[in-house]
C-alpha cells in the first residue's frame, strides 16, 4: 500500500502537471468497490470545475476545485457516463484562464489503496483493463484512476469537510509526537501505524524508522524514554523525507504520476531483508509478525 513518501510524490507530480486544468466531463466504470460517494455525486462535483492545487493529507490525495464560469456547465448528475463505453474523445484545445483566483468550493479524494494508480494520459493511450475512472481535461489529456484490486476509494466533499485523524509526521515537533506514545500498551510498531495517531506512516518505514532510532518494533510503546522517543522522531522526518526526495520505495505496483518507480528501496536497511546481514553490525536481518504485519529488525542493533 502507498505510504506518506509515494503518496506525497504523486500529489506533487499531479499538482505540477494538472493545477489550473478544468475537467470537462468524467467516465466512470461499472465496479462499486472504488465509489465511496455515488457516481451522480462524484460528477455533479467534477465535473465543469477547475482544479486549483492538488495536495496530500494523510494518505489521501487530495483535488481542491472550484467551479469553472468560463466553461458552459453541462453539468447533469442524470449524465454521468458509466461503463462499458468510455465518452467520446475531445479534441485537444488550450484550457482557458480564469482572470479571478477564487478559494476551493469542493475537493475530490482518492485513496489508492494497494494498487491504485492516478496518471495523466493522451487520449489515445491504451485504456488499461482495470480503469475505474477517467477525467477528461480542457487541454485533450486525461486522468485515469486504474487500481487491479479495487482497494482505492474515489469521493467527493465540500471544501473543509475532508479530515483525516492523526497529526501529519512532518508538520509535527517533538512536543505534539512524544505524548501519543504516553501510556501505551501496544508494540512501539503497531503505535506508529495507528492512523489515528500519525498520518501516512506505514509498514516499510515505520521499520526503517525503529532501526534508525535502535528500537525493536516489539517494545511496549510505554516502556520507551523521552530521549529515545527523541531519536525516533527525528528518524521518522529523516526516513520520510529522504524517501520523498528518491520518489518513495517500488516493492510491487507503485509508480508516480508519469509511470516511473521510486527508489527508496535501494536504500532500505531493514524491510525486505530478511536473513541478509545488517548493513551496520552484519547480524542477520530477522522478519516477526505483529498484529499481522511483517516486521523486520536487526536483533544486534535495536533494543
Amino acid at each position: 500500500m502507498p505510504e506518506l513518501p509515494e503518496v506525497e510524490t504523486i500529489a506533487r507530480g499531479l499538482a505540477k502537471r494538472v493545477s489550473g486544468e478544468v475537467i470537462e466531463s468524467i467516465w466512470l466504470g461499472e465496479k462499486p468497490e472504488p465509489l465511496k460517494s455515488p457516481a451522480p455525486e462524484i460528477a455533479a462535483a467534477l465535473e465543469s470545475t477547475r482544479i486549483l492545487t492538488v495536495r496530500r493529507i494523510g494518505k489521501h490525495i487530495v483535488f481542491d476545485l472550484v467551479r469553472n464560469n468560463l466553461v458552459r456547465n453541462n453539468n447533469n448528475s442524470n449524465n454521468v457516463e458509466r461503463a462499458p463505453s468510455p465518452a467520446k474523445r475531445r479534441k485537444s484545445k488550450a484550457t482557458p484562464k480564469d482572470p479571478t483566483p477564487r478559494p476551493a468550493e469542493s475537493q475530490f479524494i482518492v485513496h489508492l489503496g494497494m494498487t491504485g494508480r492516478l496518471q495523466v494520459c493522451d487520449p489515445e493511450s491504451e485504456i488499461l483493463k482495470h480503469t475505474h475512472a477517467i477525467l477528461k481535461l480542457a487541454s485533450g489529456r486525461e486522468l485515469r484512476f486504474v487500481d487491479p484490486r479495487r482497494f482505492g476509494r474515489l469521493s467527493v466533499a465540500p471544501t473543509g469537510d475532508f479530515a483525516a485523524a492523526g497529526i501529519e509526521p512532518l508538520e509535527a515537533d517533538l512536543d505534539r509526537f512524544t505524548p501519543l506514545f504516553r501510556n501505551r500498551k501496544t508494540p512501539i510498531k503497531s503505535a506508529l501505524l495507528n492512523q489515528k495517531l500519525l498520518r501516512g506512516v506505514g509498514n516499510i518505514y515505520a521499520d526503517e524508522s525503529l532501526f534508525r532510532a535502535g528500537i525493536r518494533p516489539r517494545r511496549r510503546a510505554s516502556t520507551i524514554t523521552r530521549d529515545q522517543l527523541a531519536k525516533l522522531f527525528t528518524s521518522v522526518q529523516e526516513v520520510l523525507r529522504e524517501a520523498i526526495s528518491l520518489g518513495g520505495s517500488s516493492i510491487s505496483d507503485y509508480v508516480d504520476a508519469d509511470g516511473e518507480e521510486g527508489f527508496f528501496q535501494l536504500q532500505h536497511r531493514v524491510y525486505g531483508r530478511e536473513a541478509q546481514p545488517c548493513l551496520v553490525c552484519k547480524t542477520p536481518i530477522k522478519r516477526i509478525v505483529i498484529a499481522g504485519r511483517s516486521s523486520h529488525y536487526c536483533p544486534n542493533c535495536q533494543k
